[in-house]
């Protein structure tokens, strides 16, 4: 049985948040924290995050709490971020560009190998280093280097095709920056990114903020 299945997928999410504030722990030089110092710091109650770590077998110790350094570790390898991802960026407009300029990717596993677009003034640049190369030479790509994610940065109307074309080649994992929800019918792990909606959740709450000010 899959780790989805297993584990709910709000627990699954919540995973990369400890693991960021595990770090920034360690950079503060603290060894040890308890559920409830670790709840005060992250808004989540103490109670959520025994019982999400108990999912995984728990890594605490009564009377002790948990070693930051080695619940740290663990939430790594089960996120893993010790293993490497070939990443391609279809789509070199303006999120590709930023998400390909982003250098803390690597850091967690995932390494950008490729970048393909089909605007003729932008092939043949290069963003860290690694060219941008026509659309037309990606399927070859794609099957020559094993590539496990695809990221989408193409238009809406253009998404699906694209997804199909690589999920065809193999591609197992699509990060999906399109406006649509995207879904296919094969064995393929999709990640939908809507960044509007953070932005219009942070607008609905600001918008309430504002009422109870009047």
């Amino acid at each position: 049985m899959s780790l989805e299945k297993k584990i709910s997928m709000a627990v699954i999410k919540r995973l990369p948040r400890y693991y960021r504030y595990l770090s920034d722990l360690l950079r503060l030089g603290i060894t040890r924290i308890s559920s409830k110092e670790l709840s005060s710091r992250m808004g989540i109650t103490a109670s959520q995050i025994r019982q999400d770590l108990n999912c995984f077998g728990g890594f605490g110790q009564q009377g002790y709490g948990y070693n930051v350094e080695y619940l740290y570790n663990e939430i790594g390898n089960i996120l893993g971020v010790n293993e490497t991802f070939k990443v391609i960026i279809i789509g070199a407009g303006n999120m590709g560009q930023a998400l390909a300029n982003y250098s803390n990717f690597e850091k967690r596993g995932f390494k950008l190998t490729g970048i393909f677009d089909v605007n003729p003034e932008l092939i043949g640049k290069r963003i860290r280093d690694i060219e941008i190369m026509s659309l037309d030479s990606m399927d070859r790509f794609i099957m020559e280097n094993r590539v496990d994610i695809a990221i989408l940065c193409v238009p809406y109307e253009h998404t699906p095709a694209i997804a199909d074309r690589v999920a065809c080649l193999g591609v197992k994992g699509l990060w999906n920056f399109s406006p649509m929800d995207l879904k296919l019918p094969y064995d393929v792990i999709i990640e939908n990114v809507h960044l509007s909606d953070s932005l219009m959740v942070l607008g609905y709450r600001l918008n309430e903020m504002l009422k109870i000010e009047k």
